[in-house]
């Protein structure tokens, strides 16, 4: 598959256990300190599926840090493992797009996307790779304007200089709200080759629950950006919606799409997304009492989170966490939590911006402390890899 292909496998569902934690008030992690509470859901998203028992995870699981593949980097945002070898990055303020080779940590510029706007937690954002890379060479980029946020393609050519083997980028598609906050970002080729687009409402709440908006909403487009054969309202490339600010996508091995968000003040969330479903912001942060809600698969403090990329990996959901500076591990059992989520390399690295499948136990780890409201040390940004159970 894509770049994807790698991160195609993340996770979620009901979880038996919520953990503690919530999102960020307004950014990317103001807010207050953690309290919990134990979920009362049952395994009914997994028996609906009618597939059987999945194995279970360790309840306790391991990270190990193999290597720093490179460093320097200036706020990385995206990552896209290249088939054949090789990782792109994305950086958010500068707008352009670097090759890293993971062998060496060597680093060469393709180029700089032409039309980003970076402002607040807006810029050039989550990048994808073409279900059909090896023969069409597009990646795919998510990334603000001075308009709107919107989704473009651009020829990868190696065989050109430096600096310029990014061809001119096609809009896919556009017109999603635009803010100083709350941009979403991430970008994902799912299973069934259809692109998948987490958004966020801008600031403006009311979005949310707005099928017509495309803020607060996971989003499912065709390659070209068309609305996706089967979505759940006609003709919309709506896909979810009741969202604040998704920042996650990734797919288990029975390919169930999850998504992570961050709440507001209270509660940031991993969620089990189905079709047409709505996940309550701004009426729900958290876990709601109210049926036409869907719960969260766990949920975090602000300070113990406000979570972006995740993975699939092990049979757990791998989280980054920016506030929480640390990177969560969330066993499953189908779409249920096995064991409650636990927390690895915690103020290690500062913050964790994105998390990408390496294939078996490995993962991709991307810091994100030069975007403003980190605390930068010599050397940072970077990607690790690491070695997870």
């Amino acid at each position: 598959m894509i770049v994807q292909r790698r991160v195609v496998t993340s996770v979620l569902a009901a979880g038996t256990l919520l953990l503690t934690a919530g999102c960020s008030s307004g950014a990317e992690g103001s807010g207050q300190g953690p309290s919990g509470a134990a979920s009362d859901r049952t395994s009914e998203a997994a028996s609906a599926t009618g597939q059987a028992a999945e194995e279970t995870p360790p309840a306790k699981g391991s990270v190990k840090v193999l290597r720093t593949v490179t460093e320097g980097l200036k706020t990385p945002w995206g990552l896209a493992p290249v088939p054949g070898g090789g990782l792109l990055v994305s950086s958010r303020d500068e707008g352009t797009i670097t090759l890293v080779d993971e062998e060496t940590g060597r680093k060469t510029e393709l180029g700089e996307v032409p039309g980003v706007s970076p402002a607040g937690e807006g810029g050039l954002l989550g990048i994808a790779l073409s279900p059909d890379f090896a023969s069409d060479r597009m990646i795919y980029a998510y990334f603000t304007s001075a308009s709107d946020n919107r989704i473009v393609r651009m020829l990868y050519d190696p065989a050109k200089p430096a600096g310029e083997q990014l061809g001119a980028p096609d809009t896919v598609f556009k017109g999603i709200p635009k803010g100083m906050i709350h941009n979403g970002g991430r970008i994902a080729f799912g299973p069934d080759r259809m692109l998948y687009a987490g958004t966020g409402e801008s600031g403006d709440r009311g979005l949310s629950q707005d099928r017509k908006s495309l803020g607060g909403k996971i989003l499912r487009l065709t390659p070209e950006g068309e609305p996706a054969p089967g979505n759940p309202f006609p003709d919309s490339p709506v896909y979810s919606y009741g969202h604040r600010n998704v920042q996650g996508l990734a797919w288990d091995a029975k390919q169930r799409l999850f998504a992570s968000e961050f709440g507001q003040d209270t509660w940031d969330e991993l969620n089990a997304i189905k079709p047409g479903a709505d996940y309550g912001w701004p009426d729900a942060e958290g876990r709601s009492s109210d049926p036409k809600y869907q719960n969260p698969v766990a949920q975090w403090h602000t300070d113990d989170a406000s979570p972006s990329g995740i993975a699939y990996a092990q049979g757990s959901v791998w989280m980054a966490g920016l506030k929480g500076q640390r990177l969560w591990r969330v066993p499953l059992e189908g779409t249920e939590t096995s064991a409650a989520p636990q927390a690895f390399l915690t103020g290690t690295y500062g913050r964790l911006r994105t998390v990408v499948s390496a294939g078996g136990d490995k993962l991709w780890l991307v810091t994100s402390n030069t975007d403003g409201r980190g605390d930068p040390k010599p050397g940072d940004d970077r990607i690790l890899e690491l070695e997870v159970s």
